[in-house]
């Protein structure tokens, strides 16, 4: 038997503030499509920004649907956007931004599992690393430089 470890680097910024002005401008754009988003029943709302390799920037929100299964997540919302609208574009950064009618989002939050399964298949379709930036309404953002590292060991299509 064999054991292993995988870890991975994760960069924790205080607040938006220490980021770039390009980071902050695209977290920016993930907080105004949060505030469009449609969520009725969690009442979670989350916005998506990335950015491609020829500088366009789309945005994505969540979409939620009374058959819970039906809605879409703001992360897949605006990857799918790209993919339908500049195939081969690369993606280079992806921000995420949460908020709840409910309480305080004081912590950054991470791709759910269906999201980090769809980040991953365009990471691994476009051969570079999509970096992710995690930031709740307030607080601390995190940044890491691939989505393999919030995923190890992903399922990809050397599996099929």
């Amino acid at each position: 038997m064999q054991k292993q470890t995988h870890s991975f680097e994760l960069t924790i910024f205080n607040d938006i503030e220490e980021l770039s002005l390009d980071d902050k401008s695209l977290l920016l754009r993930a907080v105004e499509a949060r505030k469009k988003a449609y969520a009725p029943y969690s009442k979670f709302q989350v916005g998506a920004a990335l950015v491609l390799e020829n500088g366009v920037i789309v945005i994505g929100n969540n979409q939620e649907n009374a058959c819970y299964p039906s809605g879409l997540c703001a992360e897949r919302v605006a990857i799918y956007h790209a993919g339908a609208n500049y195939p081969g574009e690369r993606i280079r950064t992806l921000a995420i931004t949460a908020t709840s009618e409910n309480y305080a989002v004081d912590r950054p939050a991470a791709p759910c599992g269906n999201c980090r399964q769809s980040i991953s298949e365009y990471e691994v379709k476009q051969g570079t690393p999509i970096r992710i930036l995690m930031m709740g309404e307030t607080g601390k953002v995190l940044q890491c430089e691939s989505v393999a590292d919030l995923l190890p060991l992903a399922f990809d299509d050397s599996f099929l």
